[in-house]
Parts: C-alpha cells; sequence; structure tokens
C-alpha cells in the first residue's frame, strides 16, 4: 500500500520520501527510495525527514518487539527448548505524532483483526494522527500479500467513507482524493 500511495503522491506532482522495509517491489519512479531492515533503522530514516515534511504517511506494519539479545554467529543447536526475551520497538507513527507541528498533516494505518469500528477512532487519538486508515487484515484475499484492499477512513469526526476491495492503486487514488481534495 506504502508503494502505491508513493506512486499516487508523485502522480500528484509531491515530493515524496519512501522509507522501505524489505520488499520484492519496484521502487515508484520518480520517488527516493531509503532501504531499511529494522524499527530502529526506520525510526531514524523517518525521524531525520520528518520536520521538513508536509504530509507523513506511515503504512508499514512494523513490528512492535524485537530480541532483546543477538547473536552475530550462527550457534550450534544446544537444547531442545529456547526461551526468547523480547523488548519493545519504539511506535513510529506516535512518536511522529508527538513532535509534528500543527502544519503537518499526519496519515496513519491500523491493520487489524478485529473490531475495526472501536479500534481505528482510538488509535487516530493515541497516535495523535488526523486520519487513520484501517483495514481487516485476517481477510487473506485482501491486504498485505495482496495487490487488493479494502480500507474505512477516519478522522477526528468519524468515519469518512470506504473504499474496495479494490487494486491498490485505486484504493491509493481515492484516500488522497478523500483527505486532499
Amino acid at each position: 500500500m506504502g508503494y502505491a500511495l508513493a506512486r499516487a503522491a508523485r502522480a500528484r506532482g509531491w515530493d515524496v520520501q519512501l522509507v522501505s522495509g524489505p520488499v520484492t517491489l519496484a521502487p515508484p519512479e520518480g520517488v527516493t527510495v531509503t532501504k531499511v531492515v529494522s524499527a530502529e533503522e526506520m525510526l531514524k530514516a523517518c525521524e531525520s525527514r520528518f520536520q521538513d515534511c508536509d504530509v507523513f504517511i506511515a503504512v508499514a506494519a512494523v513490528s512492535d518487539y524485537r530480541p532483546m539479545a543477538r547473536e552475530v554467529e550462527k550457534g550450534a543447536k544446544r537444547v531442545e527448548r529456547v526461551t526468547l526475551e523480547l523488548e519493545s520497538t519504539e511506535d513510529i507513527l506516535r512518536t511522529m505524532g508527538e513532535r509534528r507541528r500543527h502544519n503537518q498533516v499526519l496519515i496513519g494505518f491500523a491493520a487489524e483483526t478485529s473490531d475495526i469500528e472501536r479500534k481505528a477512532p482510538e488509535k487516530l487519538v493515541r497516535k495523535h494522527c488526523d486520519w487513520i486508515v484501517a483495514n481487516d487484515v485476517s481477510r487473506k484475499e485482501i491486504g498485505m500479500e495482496s495487490d487488493l484492499n479494502a480500507v474505512s477512513l477516519w478522522n477526528a469526526q468519524g468515519k469518512v467513507g470506504e473504499a474496495g476491495p479494490a487494486d491498490k492503486a485505486k484504493i491509493a487514488d481515492w484516500l488522497l482524493e478523500q483527505i486532499f481534495d
């Protein structure tokens, strides 16, 4: 969805900076792409660009946790059961929401598996967003592993509308029209 939004924003003549995790998608033409692997790298890349942007769209489903300890070398299997300790990653969308200037537009995505009607408006407030785009990622035919998506769009007044299932490019165009036209 992030790549579709980057293409749609570029088609509107916007200067687009795309911070991307590992994907097999071709970079959108005319868009500056910064590749990252970890949540920490994504946060740093977003922080370095945030103050100069007018619109910040947080689409990535960034991991909420990371391993507390990392091995530098592959170890031999020693035991049958291993306990993995995790620590929270910093919430990129909330961090940007807390740092934003009054004239910046902040758009977040809420990838949910249930209770979207309650969770989307709560996330809008909790993350200090102007807009939340919610989608049901429990539906396998749409979303992250598909060229299709279905979304609902929310602002402080409530649900603005719904789009899809449709091609992600159409969803991206619809979102930008709803928010900026």
